[in-house]
């Protein structure tokens, strides 16, 4: 790889991980980028864990700092999403070659008609806020599936997270995201380990990415309007189009 590489990981990570910390999809363009310099798929998907912790330290930081915390909350619901990313993982690593360019360009197409649908804020919130012991354990098993697909994949997964946690759970949209960066944070940890015992991993990317992720994960944490989100998701959208393109056709 070469120099301006390194400072091209790090400056789709600013966009990646704001975007991740505000909504979800973030790692839609930072796992293709890596497919583009020519690393491989199941390489790039766990070297993207290396970011992602990254991000999700410094967003609970933020977060903690400006006062939104519930560790009790958030630790109990992130140690549901750790059995799946532990599967979800084994499952992502033994994905290789022209399969996981399919499997990721059907994930991008899917994700990215969310996106376009549901930019980030879930509708339809429980009239009841009250949050009852079944309601408690319906979202814990939710979240369990959102380890599942955090372990394989990662990409997307903001928007299995924030419908769970403000429709199930009756979070508001603060308290979503604020449990939304904690749960990813801690599954990631075990889904790195299970990537980095089978694979070789980029470390000199993954940290590369990790800057710009860092960034953008704080800036996400920080951001209280959305200006600005709209220009950028048809950029995503348009460099997204040529990946899917290139994924299935060469």
């Amino acid at each position: 790889m070469e120099i301006w590489h390194f400072f091209l990981l790090t400056g789709v990570g600013v966009v990646a991980g704001w975007i991740n910390v505000m909504a979800g999809g973030g790692s839609m363009l930072s796992v293709p980028v890596m497919l583009f310099l020519g690393i491989p798929g199941p390489i790039a998907n766990g070297t993207n864990r290396i970011a992602i912790l990254a991000q999700n330290t410094v967003a609970v930081t933020a977060f903690f700092r400006a006062g939104h915390s519930d560790f009790r909350m958030s630790l109990s619901l992130a140690l549901a999403a750790v059995p799946g990313a532990i599967l979800g993982a084994m499952i992502g690593v033994r994905l290789t070659g022209p399969w996981f360019d399919r499997t990721l360009a059907a994930i991008m197409v899917v994700v990215m008609i969310l996106m376009w649908a549901h930019p980030g804020r879930p509708v339809a919130r429980p009239q009841s806020l009250t949050l009852t012991r079944s309601r408690l354990i319906w979202g814990h098993i939710c979240i369990f599936g959102a380890g599942l697909w955090g372990g394989f994949i990662q990409i997307g997964v903001g928007f299995i997270l924030m419908p769970i946690l403000y429709r199930v759970l009756g979070f508001d949209l603060v308290r979503v995201n604020m449990h939304k960066v904690f749960i990813v944070l801690v599954y990631t940890v075990v889904a790195l380990i299970v990537f980095a015992s089978q694979l070789q991993l980029l470390w000199i990317v993954g940290l590369s990415l990790a800057a710009g992720n860092a960034i953008g994960g704080w800036l996400g944490a920080r951001t209280t309007t959305t200006k600005g989100e709209g220009t950028i998701r048809i950029v995503l959208y348009s460099v997204l189009v040529v990946f899917i393109v290139k994924l299935l056709a060469f």
